[in-house]
């Protein structure tokens, strides 16, 4: 039977769970156009950011 060599604390076994649920950055969709974005940064396709016009998206 196992036996520990010394108490482990909460914090160090807290630390070492949280880092196996870790599931990386979610990816959002983005409110006007549709698509895929990371949160809270401008969306690379239209150029809105929280429902308004941030940068201007020149055709191509």
């Amino acid at each position: 039977m196992a036996v520990q060599q010394s108490k482990v604390s909460k914090r160090t076994v807290r630390i070492r769970k949280a880092a196996n649920r870790y599931k990386g950055v979610q990816v959002n969709l983005c409110t006007a156009c549709g698509e895929a974005c990371l949160p809270h940064r401008v969306c690379k396709k239209c150029g809105n950011y929280d429902g308004r016009q941030v940068i201007t998206i020149a055709d191509r």
